[in-house]
């Protein structure tokens, strides 16, 4: 883990975590408290209640005898209204745009991810008790709970970010909080080719698939870039279809008009009312969908996802988490296994090789980039096997004395099966994409 003195530099002041720093920001909230009513400015526009609340702030800091020079009174200022109005000291964090994760795993541990490196920041909460403040804010405001008896959450932030948080007692040493940033700006399908995630040719096979109804499962790692991929793919859905999501934590954000969003519910305090992805797949199916788009399938609702895919709800497109398009279908089998466990093997590998038209397997390296690595048709099966073909691969060839990791994109001469529905879709895909090589130096 390293650390850059130069954009650290630009974003925090050492002085801002020093204790008596801290004592001072954490003295002046509380007596901000004791002088607002913060619910009662709740009603008015937000930009008139952060003025007022800046004023008082200001006055505040005037009543200190602690000496603090105009920018040091500036800067508290603007801190407390970070505690008041934001999620305090992860607010800089959050306004930096090249930061794709925050990783608290201490009140005064604070990591960030940046270009795929993980750098630690000089980010430091007063105590236990602050952080554990800041992650029932994050919480709260999607309807979610956190404490002793639900100690585990997933939330989102505003701009759609995941949050992740642990408190005690499952967490050992104090509460943890993780969050996934998703960017300001959505990554187009023309950024993920000029970032080199995947080529011009690759991206045209895509974009027949989705436009022809072809049912796909995206699988790879945690991090690899799968929801921002399925994501893309979504672009490529015509407007004029309705189409259904799914997700434990909203977190996709489709183009289209047409879109019916549902996402999870924990349960409440009596441990009752959960609902779980599997209800919503199969009330989805009520619901007159042209589309389904699951975000994550990693349990029982996969069998109903497979099943919804096998009966006149072809186009679904979905998520997993698995190394390989191997490995996707034998996570697959596990979790519908999990759904019905007097279906044979047999019975499963043919339910998925008659749902599932393409894998595509997405990985992140050792140099931050991702790179769709394995362009898989679902043949059929074989015996007891359900059969595949790649159409494309990503060979990794070396990493340079940079740390860059090269390699090429290869077509492997295969044309596909489904090619016949694409053309019956009236897309045509040239031969020449099946035969292409790509140099990545």
């Amino acid at each position: 883990m390293r650390q850059e003195a130069g954009w650290v530099g630009r974003l925090f002041n050492p002085q801002s975590y020093t204790p008596e720093y801290q004592e001072l920001k954490f003295t002046l909230h509380r007596k901000l408290l004791d002088r607002i009513n913060l619910e009662a400015l709740s009603s008015v526009a937000s930009d008139r209640v952060r003025g007022e609340v800046r004023a008082a702030v200001a006055k505040l800091v005037e009543e200190e005898k602690t000496p603090l020079s105009v920018i040091e009174k500036d800067r508290v200022v603007e801190e407390v209204l970070d505690e008041v109005f934001g999620l305090g000291p992860l607010e800089p964090l959050l306004a930096d745009p090249t930061i794709s994760d925050i990783l608290v795993t201490t009140p005064r541990l604070v990591y960030v991810e940046r270009g795929g490196k993980l750098y630690r920041t000089p980010v430091e909460f007063k105590d236990d008790a602050h952080l554990l403040r800041i992650i029932e804010k994050v919480v709260s405001r999607v309807g979610r709970r956190v404490d002793e008896s639900s100690p585990l959450v997933d939330a989102r932030l505003p701009d759609g970010s995941r949050v992740n948080a642990a408190i005690p007692p499952v967490a050992v040493d104090g509460p943890l909080l993780s969050i996934r940033r998703f960017g300001r700006e959505r990554l187009t399908a023309e950024d993920l080719v000029k970032n080199l995630t995947l080529t011009s040719g690759m991206l045209e096979l895509l974009q027949a698939c989705v436009k022809a109804r072809l049912n796909v499962v995206i699988s790879g790692g945690t991090g690899a870039g799968k929801t921002t991929l399925l994501n893309v793919l979504s672009t490529f859905i015509r407007d004029d279809e309705r189409i259904v999501t799914i997700e434990d934590a909203a977190e996709l954000k489709l183009n289209q008009i047409h879109v019916a969003r549902m996402e999870t519910r924990p349960p409440n305090i009596e441990g009752q009312g959960a609902i779980r992805i599997r209800q919503l797949v199969i009330n989805a199916l009520r619901m007159r969908p042209d589309r389904i788009v699951v975000g994550e399938v990693r349990g029982e609702e996969a069998l109903d996802m497979l099943q919804a895919m096998n009966t006149g709800h072809d186009g679904s497109l979905t998520t997993i988490h698995a190394n390989s398009p191997r490995d996707a279908i034998s996570r697959l089998e596990v979790m519908v296994g999990m759904a019905n466990a007097n279906m044979s093997v047999h019975s499963i590998r043919q339910q998925i090789s008659s749902a599932v038209d393409l894998f595509i397997q997405i990985a992140r390296f050792s140099d931050g980039s991702r790179r769709i690595i394995n362009v898989t048709e679902c043949v059929g099966m074989e015996g007891d096997l359900v059969t595949m073909q790649d159409i494309f691969v990503f060979e990794k060839t070396g990493v340079t004395e940079t740390g860059r990791v090269t390699g090429r994109f290869r077509a492997t001469g295969i044309r596909p099966r489904f090619y016949d529905r694409l053309k019956a879709a009236g897309l045509q895909i040239p031969a020449s994409v099946f035969q292409t090589v790509v140099e990545i130096a």
